[in-house]
């Protein structure tokens, strides 16, 4: 018998799927238990839309990434440290900081856990810092400044 999964199972298959399995397997635990329906005619096409919808979702989900790194592109962020003898740095930036200034001053918000580069900065300078906006297909580049305080 022929179903539609309606969400992830093991072993069989993952949400969105079209899958064939045993009569009783789908009668008697998919269905009853609502993690598949029947493959009928009007399945099919609800399946079609659903997917159509979900590939428009993740095309704007894609462009506002893209737009949002090109406002990374603009940006530069200047951190002030206390530093020592011979330009020696007393802490460091972390992903942590780089996103609050972020947010702050200029509005735009970035998870700390999709940072490439996850150790903090401990030179004075400009890094640049790569950032994944949109699962491995949209990396933004972050222009920090570190400086004396």
């Amino acid at each position: 018998m022929q179903v539609i999964l309606l969400s992830d199972v093991k072993k069989v298959g993952k949400k969105g799927e079209l899958v064939d399995v045993s009569d009783g397997y789908a009668r008697n635990f998919l269905i009853k238990q609502k993690l598949a329906v029947p493959a009928t005619e009007r399945s099919r096409e609800i399946l079609a839309i659903q997917q159509h919808d979900k590939e428009l979702e993740e095309a704007a989900l894609k462009a506002k990434a893209e737009e949002v790194k090109a406002q990374l592109e603009k940006i530069t962020l200047e951190f002030k440290v206390k530093t020592g003898e011979g330009g020696r740095v007393f802490g460091s930036v972390s992903t942590k900081q780089i996103c609050e200034e972020l947010q702050k001053k200029h509005s735009i918000t970035v998870d700390k856990r999709k940072f490439l580069d996850t150790e903090s900065i401990q030179s004075l300078g400009f890094t640049y810092v790569k950032v994944d906006l949109y699962r491995n297909q949209v990396i933004g580049n972050i222009k920090v400044h570190v400086s004396e305080a």
